[in-house]
């Protein structure tokens, strides 16, 4: 086996681990047990369910999360026979280490599930702002809200009142005037 240069502190390395249909939350739960370090990265996300709208925290990855490991020192068989781990990404038979940069980018851009702030909903009429996009910086109005995470707003371009489709995520409540 070849070592990289980037291992880090005592040769400690991130590894792909590939679960269970819809068991990456117990694979994670059970690694922790263990006393692996595990990186599951999770969104939270406003899903329709039973007709009902609320907040569900889903992996970012529903098939795979990491731990870290020294491939040296530690016993890979307790994390291949743990509850909802199918294996370790592997070419042959030696487990390839993840980029410990791509694992520092996903922990900076997904948040804490307990740190994200719900979607925020808007009321029919509300004056709204667009924050992405060809029609970033102009205010609107809120129509409605669609069943896929798209809003409905009306923007008054050259004199005439459009009706445009953004994703939710692509507005905010207009500052106070």
């Amino acid at each position: 086996m070849v070592l990289m240069k980037t291992t880090g502190p005592e040769g400690l390395r991130w590894y792909a681990v590939q679960c269970k249909s819809g068991e990456s939350f117990r694979a994670a739960e059970h690694l922790e047990y263990q006393g692996y370090t595990v990186f599951h990265p999770v969104i939270q996300r406003e899903k329709r369910q039973r007709g009902k709208a609320g907040q569900v925290i889903e992996p970012l990855f529903p098939w795979y999360l990491f731990i870290r490991m020294n491939p040296l020192q530690d016993n890979w068989v307790p994390v291949r026979s743990t509850r909802g781990v199918i294996r370790l990404l592997a070419f042959g038979r030696e487990p390839v280490p993840v980029p410990d940069a791509l694992i520092m980018t996903l922990r900076q851009q997904v948040n804490d599930p307990s740190e994200v702030e719900p979607e925020r909903h808007f009321s029919e009429g509300e004056r709204i702002e667009i924050t992405d996009g060809p029609f970033r910086a102009l205010e609107g109005l809120f129509v409605q809200g669609k069943e896929d995470e798209r809003v409905v707003v009306l923007l008054n371009i050259l004199q005439q009142e459009h009706r445009i489709t953004l994703q939710a995520a692509q507005i905010q409540g207009a500052p106070e005037q």
